[in-house]
């Protein structure tokens, strides 16, 4: 039977000491915690636009608009 790479990885990190183990163990929290983060403020920014955009303080554009607008920007910056 072939190991996956997380079990490989698992067995790996077993046979460290249990200093080194519990060093892996918190930056591995550590990096879900980061990636918690990111997506609460990716959620945070995209309801700051929708109440804007509620308040009428902030227009909207078509998704063919703003692809359009982007690769004019990309283009030009070429």
């Amino acid at each position: 039977m072939i190991n996956s790479p997380l079990e490989d990885i698992e067995a790996a990190a077993l046979q460290l000491a249990p200093a080194e183990r519990a060093k892996l163990a918190e930056r591995l929290l550590v990096s879900l915690d980061e990636d918690d983060e990111i997506l609460a403020s990716w959620v945070a920014e995209a309801e700051r636009r929708g109440d804007a955009y509620d308040r009428g303080e902030m227009g909207a554009i078509d998704f063919d608009e703003s692809i359009a607008r982007l690769k004019a920007k990309l283009a030009a910056a070429a």
